[in-house]
């Protein structure tokens, strides 16, 4: 039983397809697939900031086509996974969720983030394709056919999809920075149920370990750099891993916030967002 069928009927294909700025073909092929994940980059920010407000996130298709379509506003991972792979879905692309676990040093993480494996109607190709990781991939990157341990230059950005166990079930993906293979995170292959969804992100917008219920983070990526805010600190990433920092005063942070990521908050908000910003 997939008990995905007919979530995406419940998406207003037009205007996610609007919000995004998309009015090519709409068919299933994977000039479409890199295209609709170029604009949803571009136009959708990667934001956690109704968590630190004390909001919650909803992960059910109304609610964040409500927010992230019709209200102008961004999401993490959860959100844009649900969003992109429903439009993918109401494309006619086949789309598996995977649960990651984000890598970091320490303890072994939960799977706490949602990637996509989207294929052609005749699985002639498939694709990992990542819209909510705050520094996702620009392009989705091939699976089929996968060279274990290759590499793919995205312009200028190199990653692989590798297996990360014997038996094949646990597959990392990484990124080259400056010299160094740096594993992002890694997916089993294994079924994910909406309730699995409803689970990691229940943890992740609620769980006093996980630092999105501390630290207000923002990023948008575009195909020639990642942008993020990061508490104050605003950083822009260039391919090669080169960094630009600064750490922004009140109002450069108000203007970063609305015009760098197109984020519009009544003045309480801001000033509840920026008191979080300073304990980063």
């Amino acid at each position: 039983m997939n008990e995905w069928a007919g979530a995406a009927g419940k998406l207003d294909l037009g205007a996610y397809l609007r919000r995004v700025g998309y009015a090519g073909p709409r068919r299933p092929t994977e000039e479409t697939l890199r295209a609709l994940h170029h604009r949803h980059l571009a136009a959708i920010p990667f934001e956690n900031l109704d968590i630190i407000l004390g909001r919650g996130v909803a992960v059910d298709l109304e609610s964040v086509q409500a927010k992230l379509v019709d209200g102008g506003r961004g999401g993490y991972c959860f959100e844009h996974g649900q969003l992109f792979a429903a439009a993918l879905e109401r494309t006619g692309f086949t789309v598996e969720r995977l649960l990651a676990r984000v890598s970091r040093p320490g303890p072994v993480l939960p799977r706490t983030h949602l990637t996509l494996r989207v294929s052609t109607p005749d699985r002639s190709g498939t694709w990992l394709a990542d819209v909510g990781f705050a520094s996702s991939p620009p392009e989705p990157l091939a699976l089929r056919p996968l060279r274990p341990g290759g590499s793919q230059d995205l312009g200028g950005w190199t990653y692989e999809v590798a297996p990360d166990d014997e038996e094949g079930r646990t597959w990392a993906l990484r990124e080259l920075q400056g010299r160094e293979w740096v594993t992002l995170y890694r997916f089993e292959d294994s079924p994910v149920f909406p309730a699995d969804v409803v689970m990691g992100n229940h943890y992740t917008s609620t769980h006093p370990d996980s630092w999105f219920t501390r630290t207000p983070v923002v990023a948008r990526r575009t195909p020639d750099a990642v942008t993020s805010l990061l508490g104050r600190v605003l950083t822009v990433t260039r391919p090669g891993h080169v960094k630009e920092r600064r750490e922004l005063d009140d109002e450069e942070w108000a203007a970063a916030l609305a015009g760098v990521f197109g984020l519009e908050f009544a003045p309480g908000e801001r000033a509840a967002l920026l008191a979080s910003a300073d304990g980063v």
